[in-house]
């Protein structure tokens, strides 16, 4: 099935980017991690564009728009990076599991979405697979996990601003200002800490910045041979993958709770997308 083959694509592009990540953790800071994503992010789109004959996608009228979804953007992927220097690779992904729990709620606030019992159930499960992988009460709580899910509501401001762009933007578009808009905040905060990469840290820094840009486009591939839900499904087995990449190459435990939670996350996003799958499908004739 094509959507299995997109899928795969996807995890592995985020297994490898967080790899990636962790490799430079220490060494370049999250800054020049991110100033060099935009850059080879920005090389390709342009490249894309300037190819394909596409020089529209250049033009905006929602230039602030743009501006406030990346200053969001940028702030969610610094919360992201940097938790995968500071917690395991599994907790990071589990956390992430939240942005669709998040984006729900802004959504509704922003844009005036109605809330339904089933989004509030979505919501409630979400809630209740962070309680169990942070386990407050229980365990000593990482602070870093409150980056991290602080970088998933940001992911979910930026999904809502997505969402409204994408009525007048192209795909293209919305990626090309990203790269532009994040490119220079990311240039002049790693001025301070700059470090020029050596050796193995260019070809990790290129891995991140190839596979930031090659996980959306197979997931964007993915929704069209299939229903969001499925999509979704599919890829829960980012968490028990990266689980697996953490304990082979970084000798990470291997925890039960954040496949438990996870796997309420997972429940929650697939309650809360069920019905607008069912709304957005066609009718088959007879």
């Amino acid at each position: 099935m094509p959507v299995v083959l997109w899928m795969h694509g996807t995890l592995v592009s985020f297994c490898l980017m967080a790899i990636g990540a962790r490799e430079l953790s220490g060494d370049v800071s999250v800054f020049q991690m991110l100033f060099f994503r935009s850059l080879v992010g920005l090389l390709c789109i342009s490249a894309i564009v300037l190819f394909a004959k596409r020089r529209a996608s250049f033009k905006t009228e929602r230039l602030a728009l743009h501006g406030f979804r990346n200053i969001f953007h940028f702030a969610g992927q610094f919360g992201w990076f940097l938790g995968i220097g500071l917690l395991p690779l599994a907790e990071v992904f589990a956390l992430e599991f939240t942005v669709p729990i998040w984006t729900l709620l802004i959504a509704a606030l922003a844009l005036n979405e109605r809330v339904t019992v089933r989004k509030l159930v979505a919501v409630f499960l979400g809630i209740l697979g962070v309680l169990v992988i942070v386990q407050p009460g229980y365990a000593i709580v990482d602070p870093a996990s409150f980056i991290v899910l602080g970088a998933a509501i940001c992911y979910a401001i930026t999904h809502t601003c997505t969402k409204s762009l994408s009525t007048s933007e192209s795909a293209l578009s919305i990626l090309f200002y990203m790269c532009v808009i994040q490119l220079p905040i990311g240039l002049v905060l790693s001025l301070p800490s700059w470090v020029w990469p050596v050796g193995d840290q260019w070809r990790w820094l290129l891995v991140v910045g190839l596979t930031a840009l090659s996980a959306h486009y197979c997931m964007a591939k993915a929704m069209l041979f299939a229903e969001v839900t499925t999509v979704v499904t599919i890829d829960f087995l980012r968490l028990p993958l990266i689980a697996m990449v953490g304990v082979l190459l970084y000798q990470e435990p291997f925890e039960l709770s954040l496949m438990v939670g996870g796997f309420l996350m997972v429940a929650g996003n697939f309650l809360s997308l069920k019905r607008k799958a069912r709304r957005g499908a066609v009718p088959r004739s007879s």
